[in-house]
């Protein structure tokens, strides 16, 4: 059976190609062709650009009825830095993140099956893949066997750090939270789920998910974000409820991930593995190369991390940390956006 073209319609519909991927059980659809210039001297002036003028075209390639409200969007852009093999912005439910964990381990495969990232010289078993995201350049690491990329990848973060610990928080029908907050690419603020009654590992999602995103309201409205590189990267992504196993040990800690508009992470998290490590870390509760790993409490999925060098982000004492995962093709789509369709904007149910 040969594969179907793209139907009749008409020549000025948009048409979207696309490839999905996921690590972790979280998906990945990475825009291949059909969106169009996006401009901006910069990655972050890029990510300006896209939300102020094309915010039409994530809704239509994420939302229902092509997508569904935790689809998850990579989009390839020129990068302004000169040894950077991708510059990408993601795309979620209510918009732009600074960084994504998973995405990156997705995306440094594609890179390199793509051509985008040369293969290793001879004789060397992994590839270097080094992607320009919004919060800062991040090298990926990719085993090559056979002519095409393996995993598990492993990507380095950029610097990650504790912005406050031992918070307390008014959340409204909670009562005071203590929250700690963390930046590994994007900012997460961490907490106990024991502390509402909750078990990452049993509790109902829906109960977790209202659990976190009262937490994300409330600290957004108390708490003042600060990034000392860029105001665009100095805002609240979320929120993790842990299983509170934060001292060291051998065994995996659960967590699950809340964010944007109640978006729910199917893996562990990749940027809140980072955070987690470096508030972990600020903490003296782990060590330079300790190895920790990280269980999704919705898939089961593990990612490890690790710190591997301390170094600065501004006043922030911070940590470079390691994250490893797992991320594997799904398919590839096209898309026609159809002006006279009534849902070409996509819809979000609530």
């Amino acid at each position: 059976m040969q594969v179907p073209r793209l139907p009749p319609h008409a020549s000025g519909a948009p048409a979207l190609s696309v490839l999905d991927m996921h690590a972790g059980g979280e998906p990945l659809r990475i825009v291949l062709a059909g969106w169009p210039e996006v401009r901006g001297p910069t990655l972050l002036a890029k990510r300006r650009y896209v939300r102020e003028h094309q915010d039409g075209l994530r809704r239509r390639l994420l939302l229902e009825p092509r997508g569904h409200r935790d689809m998850y969007g990579a989009l390839p852009v020129r990068s302004e830095l000169p040894d950077a093999h991708l510059g990408v912005l993601f795309l979620h439910n209510q918009g732009y993140s600074s960084m994504c964990g998973h995405a990156v381990l997705a995306l440094a495969r594609f890179a390199l099956d793509s051509g985008l990232a040369p293969p290793p010289p001879p004789g060397q078993a992994e590839a270097q893949v080094r992607l320009h995201c919004p919060c800062g350049p991040v090298t990926a690491f990719v085993p090559w066997e056979g002519g095409r990329s393996r995993g598990p990848v492993r990507f380095h973060s950029v610097p990650a750090f504790a912005l406050a610990t031992d918070l307390v928080v008014d959340v409204p029908g909670k009562g005071e939270v203590v929250v700690d907050i963390g930046y590994g690419g994007a900012f997460y603020a961490f907490v106990d789920a024991k502390r509402f009654g909750l078990d990452v590992c049993s509790s109902k999602t829906r109960d977790l998910v209202d659990a976190a995103t009262a937490v994300t309201e409330a600290v957004k409205v108390q708490v003042k974000i600060h990034h000392p590189d860029s105001e665009d990267l100095a805002f609240l992504y979320g929120t993790i409820l842990t299983d509170g196993k934060d001292a060291f040990t051998e065994e995996p800690t659960t967590n699950i991930c809340v964010f944007a508009d109640a978006q729910v992470d199917r893996s562990p998290t990749g940027s809140g593995v980072t955070a987690r490590i470096a508030l972990q870390y600020h903490k003296g509760l782990i060590q330079l190369n300790q190895t920790r790993t990280f269980k999704s409490s919705t898939t089961g999925s593990l990612f490890t991390g690790k710190p591997v060098k301390e170094t600065k982000c501004g006043e922030f004492k911070a940590v470079v940390v390691e994250v490893s995962g797992q991320a594997y093709y799904t398919g590839a789509a096209s898309f026609i956006i159809e002006e006279e369709d009534p849902l070409k904007n996509g819809f979000l149910l609530k």
